[in-house]
């Protein structure tokens, strides 16, 4: 796994048949060990597509290390409850957190100062507007939304507020179906980005208010631990489903890395 070892490599090198060297690994128990700690951190929570399955992880980058993990059907209230008790058994006391986010997760963590991920709320307005807004308001909330890493919570929310002053009529525009009562919002992408920076302006400058917590502005640190993990995973082709587990989990519990 760490070398890029195949089955193929592996077989040759210890003069053994492919089938057998898939036996034994099948066989092999995952070794490493989720590490138990008391002590507080500041955690990002995320997750990822692996396969066809979803991995929910949290790590702490203070320490570059994994706390625990978890296969989930899907990035709900009660998975994201799962993991933080999992990890709080683990003796660790959470005192901030990086989310991604994902609408309603945040009241998992009411208790605690709660930072939504800058470069995650910038690529929803730009998926929303694209790059190439069709109209002026689009544009102006793109470009707004580019400011987010660079200013602070005050001037970003009166900027905001001053951005729906010009179009919240615009935003709310309805379009009728001919002959119909049916309606839809006439640009209902522009107004869609807006609510979801509306929605998570409290949670988007909770580093600024909270400096002694050293809080990441950005979920980049598992982001870019993702990367690693598909990297080696992508050195064996045809795997399955429970060797991919077994591999993720032996490299998530790795310390330091």
């Amino acid at each position: 796994m760490w070398k890029r070892q195949t089955i193929g490599n592996l077989a040759e090198r210890h003069g053994l048949g492919a089938r057998t060297v898939r036996r034994i690994l099948d066989q092999a128990p995952v070794k490493a060990q989720w590490k138990e700690e008391s002590r507080a951190v500041v955690c990002i929570f995320d997750a990822t597509t692996i396969g066809s399955d979803i991995l929910l992880a949290a790590r702490a980058p203070a320490l570059k290390r994994n706390l625990g993990a978890s296969w989930i059907l899907s990035e709900t209230k009660e998975a994201y409850a799962s993991l933080r008790q999992n990890i709080e058994a683990k003796g660790y006391t959470l005192t901030a957190v990086v989310l991604d986010g994902r609408t309603g997760i945040p009241r998992v963590f009411e208790d605690i100062p709660v930072q939504i991920c800058q470069f995650h709320q910038l690529q929803v307005v730009r998926r929303k507007t694209t790059l190439r807004p069709e109209t002026t308001a689009g544009w102006e909330l793109l470009q707004l939304a580019f400011t987010i890493a660079k200013t602070n919570e005050e001037t970003f929310a009166r900027a905001l507020t001053d951005w729906h002053a010009r179009y919240g009529v615009f935003i709310n525009e309805r379009t009728y179906a001919l002959g119909t009562k049916r309606w839809r919002y006439t640009h209902r992408k522009v107004r869609s980005a807006y609510l979801s920076l509306k929605r998570n302006l409290p949670h988007l400058f909770t580093y600024q208010r909270h400096p002694e917590l050293d809080i990441p502005n950005t979920t980049n640190s598992l982001d870019g631990y993702w990367s690693r993990v598909k990297n080696l995973l992508g050195a064996h082709r045809g795997k399955n489903k429970e060797r991919i587990r077994k591999m993720v989990a032996e490299i998530l519990k790795k310390t330091d890395c």
